[in-house]
């Protein structure tokens, strides 16, 4: 498969990704990148948010600030 040959580690066969790896890769980086829960579920489709909660982790900068909103100064 193509897409085993072009992400293989070291060019092993059967170390590369498979489609169903590929397809969770984009919400995972964009996850990580800070987007938020509602722009995953619209990205990836999915229609419960607890199906996409495992791509969703906010950095501690991202909890900072929320929980700032609710302390003064």
């Amino acid at each position: 498969m193509l897409l085993d040959e072009h992400t293989a580690l070291g060019g092993e066969p059967g170390t590369g990704w498979d489609l169903h790896e590929w397809r969770h890769s984009g919400p995972t980086h964009l996850g990580e990148g800070g987007a938020s829960l509602l722009m995953l579920m619209a990205k990836s489709r999915h229609k419960k948010a607890e199906n996409v909660r495992k791509y969703f982790h906010p950095s501690p900068e991202a909890i900072a600030e929320v929980t700032s909103l609710l302390a003064p100064g």
